[in-house]
Parts: structure tokens; C-alpha cells; sequence
């Protein structure tokens, strides 16, 4: 691939869960106080850990085609059910509550350099979510962080999960420009490389904290992309915003 030149970059495609959003955050604390309603007992950081672990192994069957299309809140709804019934706790959650712990998913924190950082980008770029959410759960969780993106860019538009090629191809379609001159920023090598292999230009961007206080997240030491940076201002300084 050619010399990574910022002024040929038009639009800045950024993850969302771990990202742009501190995912384990906002589900743990949410699934605690849903569970203590119910007068459960529940380690909700591990609780949020597990069905996170399940994420990219439901995707992948996905795109696999061992089944058919789901969204990702069909798919979070399918792990959720196994984790209660795993837990022992099943009988405590109807499909009301079932739902509203589903939902935790479309309410999550930003990181305290997104909205300052994102806002930077877009004064000079097309600033766009490109992520594995459902278009629903992108749109409410937008708006309830105040996440300043142009465009939300749904794996469900393409009908294929990121790292799949389509799912990052489709976004330069429905934007019109070529794949080179997209910008991805993620802070997962997964997604970088995916990506990376489908045409777009990277960036890791590092989140010591995504996975929790026992787990290490991605480094930037073991990744490849065009930049690393600690952050979205630190991004939007590289690409001189």
C-alpha cells in the first residue's frame, strides 16, 4: 500500500463499542441495577465480560453463513438467554427484562475524548459510525452520547459483520468515495486488519481500559496500521484538525 498521505484521507470511520463508547462501563452498570431490581445477585462485571465474549464467535457464523442474517440485537438476545440460564437465574427475568437488559447495549458512555476529539475531525472530514451495531441501536446510542457523526454506517447495510470485507466496502459505496481514501479508527487489531485488507487506510487507537480492570485490551505494539494514537484528540491532532 502507498505512503499514508492525511490529505488524501476524506472520511474518518470510527468503531463504536470500546472505541468511541467505554462498552463494559455502561453494560455492568446497567446490568447491576436491572438485576438488583429483581432481587438478583449478580457479578455484572463478569456477567458484561462473558456476553462480550460471545460476541465475535455469533457474527461469525454470520458471515460464515452458517445461518441467516441477524442483527446484533438478535444476537445479543440469543447469548443473553444462555448466560441467564448459565447463571442460574433465568426464572428471574421475563422477556420485559430480558429485553431491557438487550437494550443496555443502545445506552453506552462515551470515552471522556470523543464528543472534543470527534468534533475536531468533523470540521475537516466526513465523520462517520462504521460499526457492527444494528442501525437502531447506532442511532439511539448517538443521540444519547451526543456523538457528533455526519452518518451512522450499520453493518446491518451491508448484511455482513466487520471484519468481512463487504461490511467496510459498503460504507464506501453508500459514501461514494474510494476505500483509500477512508480513514478506519478502532481500537481493536481485528478490525484494523479487516479494514486493512479491504482497501482502507488505519487507524489504532488505544484503550487501555475497554476490557476492564483484568483483561488487557489491544496494544498499539501489536497491531500494524497507518497511525496509533491514545486518543480521538490525539487522532484529530495527526490529521491536523
Amino acid at each position: 500500500m502507498a505512503e499514508f498521505d492525511p490529505e488524501a484521507i476524506r472520511v474518518v470511520a470510527c468503531d463504536i463499542f470500546g472505541t468511541t463508547v467505554d462498552w463494559r462501563t455502561g453494560v455492568a452498570e446497567q446490568v447491576a441495577e436491572i438485576a438488583a431490581a429483581r432481587g438478583v445477585d449478580l457479578d455484572a462485571g463478569g456477567f458484561a465480560d462473558a456476553w462480550r465474549d460471545r460476541y465475535p464467535p455469533s457474527m461469525q457464523r454470520v458471515n460464515r453463513a452458517e445461518r441467516d442474517w441477524a442483527y446484533l440485537d438478535t444476537l445479543h438476545r440469543e447469548s443473553l438467554d444462555e448466560l441467564l440460564d448459565e447463571h442460574g437465574v433465568a426464572h428471574a427475568f421475563d422477556d420485559l427484562a430480558r429485553q431491557e437488559l438487550v437494550h443496555t447495549w443502545h445506552r453506552l458512555p462515551a470515552w471522556e475524548d470523543a464528543v472534543e476529539g470527534l468534533s475536531r475531525l468533523r470540521d475537516r472530514h466526513v465523520l462517520v459510525a462504521l460499526s457492527n451495531g444494528g442501525f437502531a441501536l447506532l442511532t439511539h446510542l448517538v443521540k444519547a452520547a451526543r456523538l457528533p457523526f455526519d452518518a451512522v454506517l450499520s453493518a446491518e447495510l451491508a448484511r455482513a459483520y466487520k471484519p468481512a470485507a463487504r461490511a467496510y466496502l459498503t460504507a464506501a459505496e453508500l459514501l461514494d468515495v474510494e476505500p483509500a481514501r477512508i480513514l478506519m479508527v478502532a481500537a481493536h487489531a481485528w478490525d484494523i486488519d479487516g479494514a486493512r485488507n479491504a482497501g482502507l487506510r488505519t487507524a489504532f487507537l488505544e484503550r487501555p481500559r475497554e476490557k476492564g480492570p483484568h483483561r488487557t485490551a489491544d496494544r498499539a505494539a501489536d497491531v500494524t496500521s497507518d497511525l496509533a494514537v491514545s486518543g480521538f484528540r490525539e487522532l484529530a491532532d495527526s490529521l491536523g484538525c
